[in-house]
């Protein structure tokens, strides 16, 4: 999803992104085309601008999700900017921050391709890890359905995994069958997520669309994990900060700097500077790079494979630069290039 447009646009294309959130798909439609709203949304700033924190903060404030966009609506223009407990303070002090451990799915595969390439264990180094649910891709089975039968295929990379999870596999995939051995797990965000924060894991549980109580139950999970064995979250700034955690995590293994529906959320000059450091980083073997980003976000790395149509939402996963598949922002399914 593209956040750095007018705010119309940004509303239209989370609706094409949204198409498993009927709620959600409705209210950003609407919003689009209603010009009072639009001027509302306007006046915040342009990071909070956001579809996924205005429906978030407006479901904090009690507008009824799955409900109708007149709810919405109300709440939005009745909002007192000046309330410190309002809707709007919410907006403005809260981050989007979503954790999506079904994201997993696409990049464990990815993940164990280095673990064999390297012959090493990994050192996972997640770049906006919130409260670091995709750091546990060893604690998990995947269910992987393929062919027009969509015949299913599982790899259990662990001895008693949490939970598996189910993804629509098409192209040349081939479903990993090795251990995925982790020997480290650490991230970077500007604020990292405590999970044993009640009122901090409330907030990502509300992030999660309003019709996908699967999803909440996963995160749910997922949460319980990084809260029994805690990784190492750093405080900092991805653009300039990472080296440092880098250079911790190589100490343990083959380092992986991976992000996912984290470089969207700066803005173009920055995102241009974070990929221009990483080919840096892999170029001088400081570690291999895993993107999960949406197609306008890193587009070098979409244009190394084929024309994506224009009315196609989709995530390009890369590796080191090159882009690998195109996957569901929530891991639901990826088409594989190669």
């Amino acid at each position: 999803m593209e956040l750095f447009t007018d705010v119309a646009r940004q509303y239209e294309d989370l609706a094409d992104y949204a198409a498993d959130s009927p709620c959600f798909a409705d209210w950003a439609t609407q919003v689009a085309r209603d010009t009072e709203v639009l001027a509302w949304i306007g006046r915040l700033p342009p990071i909070k601008q956001q579809p996924n924190i205005v429906f978030a903060a407006a479901r904090r404030h009690g507008v009824t999700a799955p409900g109708p966009y007149e709810g919405l609506r109300e709440a939005l223009l009745a909002d007192d900017p000046e309330d410190p407990a309002g809707l709007t303070a919410t907006i403005l002090t809260r981050s989007t921050q979503t954790n999506e451990v079904g994201r997993l799915a696409t990049l464990a595969p990815v993940f164990a391709r280095i673990a064999a390439e390297s012959g090493r264990p990994l050192a996972l180094l997640e770049a906006g890890a919130s409260a670091g649910v995709c750091l546990y891709p060893d604690r998990y089975a995947y269910r992987y359905l393929q062919g027009p039968d969509r015949r299913a295929v599982t790899w259990t990379p662990t001895d008693a995994p949490v939970r598996t999870l189910t993804c629509r596999a098409r192209g040349p995939f081939r479903v990993p069958h090795s251990d995925l051995p982790v020997a480290w797990r650490g991230g970077l965000d500007l604020a990292p997520v405590d999970p044993a924060d009640a009122d901090a894991s409330a907030w990502l549980e509300t992030l999660v669309w309003p019709e996908q109580d699967a999803r909440r139950e996963a995160l749910r999970t997922a949460l319980q994990v990084v809260r029994d064995d805690p990784p190492a979250l750093r405080t900092g700034d991805i653009l300039d900060d990472l080296d440092d955690v880098v250079d911790e995590a190589s100490g343990f293994g083959e380092v992986v700097v991976f992000h996912t529906a984290v470089v969207a959320y700066l803005d173009p000059p920055d995102r241009e500077r974070f990929a221009a450091a990483m080919a840096d980083r892999v170029a001088a073997g400081l570690c291999r790079w895993v993107s999960n980003e949406g197609k306008t976000v890193l587009p070098g790395i979409t244009a190394t494979g084929p024309d994506i149509p224009a009315d196609h939402p989709t995530f390009v996963l890369g590796l080191d630069g090159r882009a690998l598949a195109w996957t569901h922002g929530h891991g639901r399914s990826l088409t594989w290039l190669g």
